[in-house]
């Protein structure tokens, strides 16, 4: 196998091969307009006609509600931290909400600083960010009127992912689901907005897809510049200024293959989970030689986080690795040790040969 089938990396992550294959046809010359991907303006018909089948395909395998808009920004997860609270937080009267669960959730809350009132309601550093709350405990801290509670669905750093339909009933949800979206079916009206930056699941950095109710649109604060408004963005179509057209087309084709190769995001989940319990299970049936970062119950599909008994240890098994081909292993400068990640491109095929190899070298190193 390649090492663009062996690419277990936390992002950007893996693509399809036959994305990346028309990826690199289409930099050449694209078929319909003989003039390269690079070079095409975003003011011309086959853009809109790119931006349209984009925002189609995400709205079928999702089954987005027609009262939500679909967008292409910019600026990936950490500039939708600010965003949404320049759009939702109007002065010291007005609140956020949120839940921090791991590295990531942790920015979240640092960027509405000064723009209203932030109200951590959970979080779980001090317990080493290894579980997650559930319904009883976000619960019992809801403020009706804060104007939205913001979380991470999946923490890529140390492994963790929500159980979303335990989640309680809030007036405005607001989630990043930048490492899980189109892993998995999602019930889209339980939110009032969604976002994802593009280079886990969706395609290669440069766009942020974010899924909004239109009654939250009308919500926004007026006062802000019009490049940092979701309203002005929604009003001109994701084209208020020039959208990252390459890294939308490569979205349209991620979607393609969802669509016409996987089948649907039910199928893409049962691939999922059959992925991650091949990993998992080489990891627990090991004998205590590795030990997986996140408690069980919280275990995620797309990010697997574990260490060695030293970091020598450690060490040695990246090295022996990158020897036999694997790529992206290590694990986030937060918490050390490893991390294979799971994303929809990996193959069932680079997980078995990831499992073998933990099997060989905990067969060799083990006591």
């Amino acid at each position: 196998m390649t090492p663009n089938e062996l690419n277990f990396s936390g992002g950007p992550g893996a693509l399809p091969a036959s994305v990346l294959k028309q990826t690199q046809r289409a930099v050449e010359c694209l078929d319909e307009t003989g003039v390269s991907l690079l070079g095409m303006s975003h003011r011309s018909d086959w853009y809109q006609d790119l931006n349209a089948q984009a925002q189609s395909n995400l709205r079928f395998l999702l089954d987005i509600p027609n009262e939500y808009e679909v967008l292409f920004l910019q600026g990936g997860g950490s500039l939708q931290f600010a965003m949404v609270a320049m759009n939702f937080l109007q002065g010291s009267q007005s609140k956020g909400q949120y839940i921090v669960g791991g590295y990531w959730s942790a920015k979240a809350p640092l960027a509405a600083k000064g723009l209203g009132e932030v109200d951590v309601i959970w979080d779980g550093r001090s317990g080493g960010y290894k579980s997650l709350p559930n319904a009883e405990e976000i619960i019992k801290k809801i403020d009706a009127k804060a104007s939205y509670l913001h979380f991470v669905s999946n923490e890529t750093v140390e492994g963790l992912a929500f159980d979303q339909d335990s989640l309680p009933e809030v007036k405005t949800l607001i989630c990043d689901m930048s490492s899980d979206l189109l892993s998995k079916p999602i019930d889209v009206s339980r939110y009032g907005l969604i976002y994802a930056h593009a280079q886990k699941n969706l395609g290669p950095a440069g766009v942020t897809v974010v899924i909004i109710k239109k009654e939250l649109l009308e919500q926004g604060n007026k006062e802000i510049p019009s490049i940092l408004s979701y309203a002005a963005h929604a009003k001109e179509s994701s084209i208020l200024n020039t959208p990252p057209v390459f890294s939308i087309y490569v979205l349209k084709l991620v979607t393609d293959w969802l669509i016409n190769e996987m089948g649907d995001l039910k199928q893409m989940l049962a691939i999922n989970q059959a992925k991650a319990s091949c990993l998992y299970d080489a990891l627990d049936g090991a004998s205590n030689f590795y030990s997986v970062h996140a408690h069980k119950p919280y275990r995620s599909l797309m990010n697997i986080a574990f260490t060695l008994k030293s970091k020598s240890l450690d060490q040695s098994f990246l090295n022996l690795a990158k020897e036999s081909g694997f790529v992206g292993l290590e694990g986030h400068r937060s918490i050390g040790g490893l991390r294979a990640s799971l994303y929809n491109a990996v193959s069932m095929k680079a997980c078995e040969r990831l499992a073998a190899f933990m099997s060989e070298f905990e067969a060799k190193h083990g006591s």
